[in-house]
């Protein structure tokens, strides 16, 4: 059974009456019992081509504020947002992508040095993105979904050399946190490993 969802909602569009048998559940033992916490997975494999004289720098990714927190989100109706209860990310979610963005092209072995700001690297261009998507639809398809914005941006000229939007949507499969939580990682895996090979590829 899933644990309760936080009484903190977010509404969007218009306010939404939506009843379902798993919103119950969300809804179900709700206390103050202490939190599970998750992490994200970094395990990408990179088939973009090597760019050894390229040193890139990854700022944290922007993010409303329903994301910008290390809470879960679920979407329980099209207008309708909570979190997920008894579970929260390790850290604030923007901080746990730029990580494992970060990881994902160290673990490619294919550029020149990868970094975060205030490390002092000289860097060649800033891969600058935006969590646009990050949540578990509990209410219709039972889908995990994660979408994130990326542009490339030459750090000497600040124009873009690049840009794109990336989009990952797996079944998840259980009505556990830990079910909700691994479509999340899949999903975002999935994304990153994209992330990875177009950025070696338009470098």
């Amino acid at each position: 059974m899933v644990g309760c969802v936080s009484g903190r909602r977010f509404r969007v569009y218009r306010k939404t009456a939506i009843v379902l048998p798993l919103l119950a559940a969300l809804l179900s033992g709700c206390g103050t019992a202490r939190n599970d916490t998750y992490d994200l997975s970094a395990s990408v494999k990179a088939s973009g081509p090597s760019a050894k004289s390229r040193q890139i720098l990854i700022p944290t990714p922007t993010a409303l504020q329903a994301l910008d927190s290390n809470q879960i989100v679920v979407r329980v109706s099209p207008s309708e947002i909570q979190y997920l209860g008894r579970s929260q990310w390790s850290d604030k979610l923007p901080r746990m992508v730029q990580s494992k963005l970060v990881e994902a092209f160290e673990n490619s072995g294919k550029l020149g040095g990868v970094g975060v700001p205030g490390q002092g690297l000289a860097i060649d261009y800033q891969i600058v993105t935006d969590i646009r998507t990050f949540e578990v639809d509990a209410a219709g398809a039972h889908t995990a979904t994660v979408e994130i914005s990326v542009k490339i941006l030459n750090d000497r000229t600040g124009t873009i050399k690049a840009q794109n939007v990336f989009r990952k949507v797996v079944p998840v499969s259980g009505n556990s946190n830990a079910d909700f939580v691994k479509g999340l990682d899949l999903a975002f895996a999935g994304v990153a490993a994209d992330i990875v090979d177009w950025t070696l590829h338009a470098l």
